[in-house]
């Protein structure tokens, strides 16, 4: 079964809204938020995760931050949760980029302390 066709306007005649229709005015569910950098942020976060490490993480987090800040003051902002999320993993990526820095500095060093031709006299 298929729905009447809606009801040609007459020549004169007032136009008048059908039932069960919501009526919109102009600009109502509309709105205009300012833009971010948050996918790209996002983007640079994720590329330190799979190869570039800090590189690309320390962009991301400082494009992050500055979304968040745009984010903040716009309730409801949709770039707020990938601002959120490229400064979480931003910090992942430092945070095991250092890690990684004193693991590789901790086995150098024993490498060099077992080995004993390395030790100065």
């Amino acid at each position: 079964m298929q729905g009447s066709p809606p009801p040609q306007q007459q020549p004169g005649q007032v136009w008048t809204q059908p039932p069960n229709q919501i009526p919109l005015s102009p600009g109502m569910g509309v709105h205009h938020y300012a833009p971010t950098q948050a996918t790209l942020a996002l983007v640079l976060s994720i590329l330190g995760v799979v190869m570039c490490s800090i590189c690309t993480a320390i962009p991301g987090l400082v494009l992050a931050n500055q979304a968040l800040v745009i984010t903040s003051d716009q309730p409801g902002h949709p770039d707020a949760g990938l601002a959120k999320a490229a400064k979480i993993i931003g910090w992942i990526v430092i945070g095991l980029t250092a890690l990684a820095a004193v693991v590789y500095g901790l086995a150098i060093a024993l490498y060099l302390g077992s080995d004993p031709t390395m030790v100065p006299r």
